[in-house]
């Protein structure tokens, strides 16, 4: 307990006192953010404001997690480490895109397929991995079962050895492009996507803390308890990235000083689906990152619509926070509002997970 609360100490307040420092770097190195020609006009101030801003809640976080387990004299564990590895795996794929950007001084970075290459790679390293270093009770980070609240009778590995590990590659592949996918498409208004990712990976806190006190072992009812590794560790890495997005957020809110770019915004969702998948609560992500869904769904919607309609839009534009900019709404209001829908998604699957433990009980 007292190295989560440590870990958000030290991260928020790296975040809080040091991104004015990142900032006047940025300026110096020329790191602007540049603006969609057809997005809102009430945008294009926002031209040169600083991006990459991901690079410091990101190191903050990774530091304040080793000091906060050096200083509690506490063993780093391998979830943990892979959450890290997802973390600025997909973090450096999109500090890539946004380098590319500053340099070729437009608004793209890597193509499409490129970026996809590099979160297949990132997923891949970290589903092989995370099969890997079993504890005393043969327990590894992740499973090869489908989870919810905890694993599914379904496992891939009834498929046979090969097809089995095979599929369940394929799985993390799917789960980690959609969900770094989705938190990059919601970074699109200032403190947006840091708003609704303390939410979302806040939820991991309380769930990690959950399943510690609830570990098969520690309590006597065997059909509540919960089979996984590490989850106290996992809910300190997650209270470390909060604290950083909380620092982070204070110059991230409108006026944003600076922006996460996608540095941020794919090293979040990374962490968020990482820390989902070890705690064996990947299908609850859904629900857990249901503003990040929505958002990712108007995008789809408004291009099948596009296409099967031959021009015409659902949406004056998407994602869908455009649409409400575009209706008249103020970008702050867009933005709380936004953050109120995304704590509601986050209440609402806290319950689910809560009610299922309380069922079994």
């Amino acid at each position: 307990m007292i190295a989560l609360m440590l870990a958000a100490t030290l991260s928020m307040l790296y975040s809080l006192l040091l991104t004015p420092v990142f900032v006047r770097g940025f300026n110096r190195l020329k790191w602007g953010q540049f603006i969609r020609e057809d997005g809102p006009k009430s945008h294009y101030a926002k031209r040169g404001t600083p991006t990459m801003g991901g690079i410091i809640f990101l190191s903050g976080s990774v530091l304040s997690y080793f000091a906060a387990k050096l200083m509690t004299d506490r063993i780093v564990s391998p979830s943990a480490l892979l959450v890290i590895f997802m973390m600025l795996g997909l973090g450096c794929v999109g500090f890539l895109d946004d380098f590319l950007k500053t340099r070729k001084q437009q608004s793209l970075g890597l193509g499409g397929w490129a970026k996809i290459t590099g979160q297949v790679i990132v997923a891949v390293i970290f589903a092989l991995l995370s099969l890997q270093f079993a504890n005393a009770r043969g327990i590894t980070p992740a499973s090869t079962h489908i989870s919810l609240f905890r694993d599914l009778p379904f496992d891939f590995m009834s498929l046979g050895l090969v097809a089995g590990l095979l599929l369940f590659v394929l799985w993390i592949i799917v789960l980690v492009t959609s969900a770094s996918n989705a938190v990059n498409v919601t970074d699109g208004l200032d403190g947006l996507a840091t708003g609704a990712s303390i939410l979302a990976i806040g939820s991991y806190v309380f769930i990690g803390f959950w399943q510690a006190n609830q570990a098969c072992g520690n309590t006597q009812n065997v059909m509540s308890c919960y089979d996984t590794r590490d989850p106290m560790d996992l809910a300190v890495i997650a209270a470390a990235i909060v604290g950083g997005l909380v620092g982070f957020l204070w110059w991230n809110t409108s006026p944003a000083q600076i922006y996460m770019g996608d540095t941020g915004s794919l090293g979040i969702g990374g962490a968020l689906v990482a820390l989902a998948i070890l705690s064996r609560t990947e299908l609850l992500l859904i629900v857990i990152g249901g503003l990040f869904v929505m958002e990712t769904g108007s995008v789809i919607l408004q291009r099948l619509y596009f296409k099967v309609t031959k021009g015409k839009r659902i949406f004056l534009m998407s994602p869908i926070h455009h649409h409400f900019e575009l209706k008249g709404w103020a970008e702050v209001t867009v933005v709380v509002r936004f953050w109120l829908i995304a704590g509601f998604f986050v209440i609402v699957g806290i319950g689910m997970f809560y009610t299922e433990w309380i069922s079994r009980v």
